[in-house]
């Protein structure tokens, strides 16, 4: 699929040309939505209706008695105070000579309900309020009916809504025919007019969000208690569809989770305080389908209660609903655990794209936050196309930022104290935008940040200490390290001002890149002074001579790597040193959400493949495979979200729906799968995939810019196989697995095959016997288990650690040969136990 290149953007500026504003229901705050209706008249020779709209809240438009358009969620989530949302829509075909009626229905949504665990309430205004304008175009005039006071307004089966509750919908209630010509609206309230910025009004230009698919039930099962439990086998963001028949005033209450009991019923936990919960009250007459529309739920499982009689598996539905973006990353591999990874990491991207890139879709929080896109941006951009719905985000920052003076955690904001300068947070405001260009080749990206990129870095700036070093304030550093205390999330082992300053060292140079390709020299040599200087401060501070570094931790190293702060000579020491600390770990995850993204990426450019690997391919927990060897369908919050037995770890932050820790994709699809983009916008491609571990075939696709690249290599009968579709005018630069990289060789469009003999012994497990190095024996399940039980019952407590420098070439002949009282006993032992775990 090629996409053109983005043009230089129209104004989106909704400029009205008449009196509508926006209105409320004059009775004050109550639980139900308001609902809005006014009846006009169509004459002879219209050419076009348009019908423009918006909410404080969330809208629900109709004409003639039918729903207008296909969005949901209207009109999502944005900075109001600075930006609010039109939707525009052809409704010519929806119009009629005669009388008609235009109608809404406004629920509380992001601008009235309650946002975050602060529950704050009422962020952007008192109560629900409706903008329409409907421009009816004739040959020779046009008419504008827009919102005002002539519109009537009342209340109907909408009860009560909440993004985080639920909805609450009394089909009894609703009044019939409110929105058709001829309804008798005697009894409604004319609308009351609300004072609102008309200015803040943009059409739109990103994605609105949709239902994007229905998921039957995986399974419908009872539980212990008696409950009906239904299982979509999938986590996902959304809502039911329900079809029922039944007696009029049964009410169907349906709540939900993203996981069940270890005993099979539903567990709220993961939602922390929100319910979660929508009711449906039956209206009796025939057979009902209904779907809320003014609340989302992130959930697996549902626990319907009050169904009339059996529930048969096609009356209900689950809806998939998010932001209705083009997919153009895929990746799969022949380890199937790796490809589940991989898929959790889009069903947490799509659970996560409602509108905002929120951290959750489940709990009393699913706010913007700052972070965790930062870290997952690069992933995205493969997934998805996303420049127009995070171009739309980054101007919500950039509003946010002029006014308060400072880059929000959260965007929009909904936090009620402010936020300070900070890594990875903050930062996303350089890092985002940079990314954009990179993958999409629009310097207009660049151009349209630049002030707010600057403003950032130059605040910054005037933080940093004597020497250079970003030493002082609040930072979250290495968050979610998992040897954090559950308390405090922020406690990593990595100091966390280091981090801070490793990321200005990234940070100052895209800075600085980007003033010289918008050709503000003077900035541009600013800022390369500035990232020479922090560099510098960095190095003088943390980094030893030869590339150690002061803070021995998996995340030091791979950002030190990874930001290129070290100097090529240091760089093997210093990936020598990661690969130790791996490997101490047991293969196990040691990083939060600065270093995760990066460290097998460190790994493999200093030559540790086969560490980053095993890391990758490391099943016990913390690990990337540990949630999918527990059922897992999305990424976790916490690598033990879900502890062994099932049960959730309850630390009162535990989601299992947040994208941050799926970042490891991006290396996937670089390093395992084989693209890297060389130039902005896919102009030229590295392509060089890295087998390793026990993948014997990996298949990468991404729809760029240019076109579409696709990227196999599989090794079968001795040989390996690489096949490559390269786009039109694009370039690629090609070194082919086991092969030298001096033979590297470039190719143009095109389908490219090559296949040769495979290194002798790849994916092969190596034997092992009592002259193998040590650490050779703790890449074999239960081998190093095996033998250090043997030597532990003789000599109890014996130091001997099988990741320490020395073990790499120390075999178990060499320690009973420096152990005293060594007997050929214990060696036959040590033989039989090695024998046994090997076998």
């Amino acid at each position: 699929m090629n996409h053109p290149a983005l043009s230089e953007p129209a104004s989106t500026t909704f400029a009205t040309r008449s009196a509508s504003t926006f209105v409320a229901a004059p009775f004050g705050r109550i639980n139900a939505a308001p609902y809005f209706r006014r009846e006009f008249t169509v004459g002879e020779g219209l050419v076009r209706a348009t019908l423009s709209v918006t909410a404080l809240g969330i809208v629900e438009p109709y004409l003639n008695g039918r729903r207008v358009g296909s969005e949901m969620l209207t009109p999502g989530w944005t900075s109001y105070r600075h930006r609010l949302i039109v939707t525009t829509i052809d409704v010519t075909d929806d119009v009629r000579p005669g009388q008609n009626a235009v109608g809404a229905i406004v629920g509380d949504g992001w601008a009235i309900g309650r946002l975050g665990w602060e529950r704050q309430r009422h962020l952007y205004a008192d109560q629900p309020a409706l903008f329409v304008e409907l421009e009816l175009d004739y040959s020779d005039h046009t008419i504008v009916i827009g919102t005002d006071d002539s519109f009537r307004v009342s209340t109907g089966a909408v009860q009560a809504n909440s993004l985080y509750d639920g909805e609450t919908y009394d089909a009894r209630l609703e009044p019939e025919g409110w929105n058709e010509p001829g309804f008798d609206d005697s009894a409604w309230s004319h609308a009351q007019v609300v004072d609102w910025d008309l200015t803040t009004l943009e059409r739109r230009t990103a994605p609105p969000i949709r239902r994007i698919e229905e998921l039957a039930p995986a399974a419908i099962t009872t539980s212990p208690s008696g409950k009906i439990i239904v299982d979509f086998g999938q986590n996902i963001s959304g809502w039911l569809n329900i079809t029922v028949s039944g007696e009029a005033g049964r009410e169907i209450t349906i709540r939900h989770a993203e996981i069940l009991t270890p005993a099979g019923e539903l567990e709220p936990e993961t939602n922390r305080t929100a319910e979660a919960t929508d009711r449906y009250t039956l209206r009796g007459d025939a057979i009902e389908t209904w779907e809320p529309r003014f609340t989302f739920h992130g959930f697996r499982f549902a626990q319907i209660d009050g169904w009339p009689g059996k529930l048969a598996p096609d009356a209900v539905r689950a809806v998939v609903v998010h932001t209705d973006m083009v997919r153009t990353g895929w990746f799969e591999t022949s380890n199937p655990l790796v490809t589940k990874l991989h898929s959790n990491v889009v069903w947490s991207m799509r659970d996560n794209f409602v509108g905002v890139p929120t951290d959750c879709p489940q709990r009393d929080e699913r706010l913007g936050w700052t972070g965790d896109l930062n870290a997952f941006a690069p992933t995205a951009a493969f997934l998805y196309d996303v420049r127009e719905m995070l171009g739309s985000w980054l101007q919500d920052l950039a509003a946010e930022q002029t006014e308060k003076g400072f880059v929000p955690w959260v965007v929009p904001d909904a936090l009620s104290q402010p936020s300070s300068p900070t890594a990875l947070w903050s930062d996303v405001a350089v890092s985002l935008p940079w990314l954009l260009y990179q993958e999409y080749g629009d310097l207009e990206i660049l151009r349209d940040c630049y002030a707010s990129m600057t403003a950032f870095i130059r605040q910054v700036a005037a933080l940093l200490d004597e020497s250079g070093l970003w030493s002082s304030g609040f930072q979250f550093g290495d968050w979610l390290d998992p040897d954090a205390p559950a308390s405090n999330p922020a406690a990593a082992k990595t100091d966390r001002h280091l981090v801070a300053s490793a990321f200005l060292c990234k940070t100052t140079r895209e800075m600085s890149a980007t003033a010289e390709l918008l050709g503000h020299k003077q900035d541009a040599r600013a800022f390369l002074d500035l990232a020479n200087r922090v560099r510098a401060a960095f190095r003088r501070e943390y980094v030893t001579e030869s590339g150690r570094l002061v803070s021995e931790s998996a995340t030091a190293y791979a950002l030190a790597i990874t930001f290129e702060i070290l100097d090529a000579d240091q760089l093997q020491k210093a990936g020598d040193q990661l690969a130790q600390i791996v490997a101490q770990r047991g293969y196990r995850i040691s990083t939060g959400f600065a270093g995760t993204p990066l460290v097998t990426d460190a790994l493999s450019r200093t030559g540790h493949i086969d560490t980053a690997y095993r890391l990758l391919l490391e099943e016990e927990c913390p690990s990337f495979l540990y949630p999918v060897t527990m059922g897992a369908t999305t990424i976790w919050e916490r690598w033990d979200s879900v502890l062994p037995d099932g049960t959730v770890n309850a630390t009162g932050m535990t989601s299992l729906n947040h994208y941050a820790l799926g970042a490891v994709a991006d290396w996937l699809h670089r390093v395992v799968g084989g693209l890297e983009r060389i130039e902005p916008g896919y102009k030229r491609v590295r392509i060089a995939p890295q087998p390793g571990g026990d993948l014997t075939w990996v298949r990468t696709v991404h729809d760029t810019i240019r076109g579409r690249f696709e990227v196999s290599w599989k090794i079968e009968g001795g040989e390996v196989v690489v096949d490559v579709t390269i786009p039109h005018d694009v370039e690629a630069d090609i070194v082919l697995p086991f092969q030298p990289q001096d033979a590297e060789r470039c190719v143009g469009e095109g389908v490219h095959s090559w296949r040769y003999p495979v290194s002798a012994g790849y994916g092969a497990t190596a034997a092992v016997t009592m002259d193998s190095p040590i650490r050779d024996l703790t890449k074999r399940d239960g081998a190093w288990e095996a033998v250090s039980d043997v030597l532990q019952r003789y000599f109890p407590g014996l130091p001997l650690d099988p990741y320490a420098p020395e073990a790499a070439a120390m075999s178990l002949n060499a320690v009973l040969q420096h152990v005293p009282g060594a007997s050929p006993v214990l060696e036959n032992e040590l033989k039989n136990a090695l024998a046994i775990a090997t076998q």
